[in-house]
């Protein structure tokens, strides 16, 4: 794969390394092409990887890979917690509707489909006290 598709699938799956420019690790600057600096999973694996089999210090670990010290500990906790998913960055913003509870789920699921998404949003007030958009009932209610 040449380094123009690989930046591309990166960059499409929102997996461009921030500082490519910062990463100046040996196994990204010589003439391998399978280490490439543009690549943030693999630019944080490989930084892991010198801490823990290399011995190298934190911080110029951190610093050799683009990452300040204190980066190296979120990306260190991740990989702990999660495994190669810990790599991956989290998506910004919310996680999903803050005010449907499994209950409001069930309840949705329940009435009848021609009910719109503001009479259901009226009934879901009444019920459980949580006042909700219509459109947040109509995409609730698709999954």
């Amino acid at each position: 794969m040449s380094h123009t598709t690989r930046r591309s699938a990166l960059e499409a799956a929102g997996l461009l390394h921030p500082r490519p420019e910062a990463v100046s690790a040996e196994v990204f600057v010589g003439a391998n092409p399978f280490f490439f600096s543009l690549d943030k999973v693999q630019v944080k694996y490989e930084m892991l990887r010198a801490h823990a089999v290399d011995g190298l210090g934190v911080a110029a670990t951190a610093a050799a890979h683009g990452y300040s010290r204190a980066g190296f500990y979120l990306v260190q906790g991740g990989f702990e917690n999660n495994g190669m998913r810990g790599l991956l960055d989290e998506r910004p913003g919310r996680r999903g509707p803050l005010k449907l509870s499994s209950d409001i789920v069930a309840f949705l699921r329940q009435a009848p489909a021609t009910a719109s998404g503001a009479v259901l949003a009226g009934e879901v007030e009444e019920r459980f006290g949580v006042s909700l958009h219509r459109r947040t009932i109509e995409r609730a209610r698709q999954r």
